[in-house]
């Protein structure tokens, strides 16, 4: 359910860029509103943009998002302390899982408020990050580089 939510978030905000950037080029006076000569094919290609829109929103959810393990062991206190220090407010806190928001709603908004970071433990003892990808692989290297340090120092 999650998957397709998603996607019809990102086929909104592709709807929204578009509408935009054609405000923007009829005020600036570029062209006309009058959809049969703003586009070649007329109303017929509000349909085909349309269907590209689909299918690019129906892909993007598994490109776009990405669970990763983390490599080094770390304690869950390390965890808030990383994300604290990125930007990140606790949202949930239970046995096996910690899950964070963004605390600035202009990032929120910028990710369609799927802001989302889980950390969850796997049966094998490992912790697993959840998330947008652009956001898990910079929180992830960060959280192991931090355990790594926390070991390095403890050792």
């Amino acid at each position: 359910m999650r998957y397709i939510i998603r996607s019809i978030k990102y086929f909104i905000c592709c709807v929204i860029v578009l509408a935009l950037a054609l405000a923007a080029v009829v005020l600036f006076g570029a062209a006309d509103w009058d959809i049969g000569t703003l586009f070649r094919n007329g109303y017929d290609a509000l349909w085909q943009i349309a269907i590209v829109f689909a299918a690019v929103a129906a892909g993007y959810p598994k490109v776009g998002y990405l669970s990763r393990t983390l490599s080094a062991e770390c304690r869950p206190e390390t965890v808030t302390e990383c994300m604290t220090a990125l930007g990140y407010i606790p949202e949930k806190t239970e046995p096996g899982l910690m899950t964070f928001r963004h605390g600035s709603t202009m990032s929120r908004l910028s990710r369609m408020f799927e802001d989302r970071i889980t950390f969850s433990e796997t049966p094998e003892g490992h912790i697993q990050v959840e998330g947008l990808r652009k956001d898990v692989v910079r929180i992830s290297g960060y959280v192991d580089r931090r355990a790594g340090e926390d070991a390095g120092g403890q050792g």
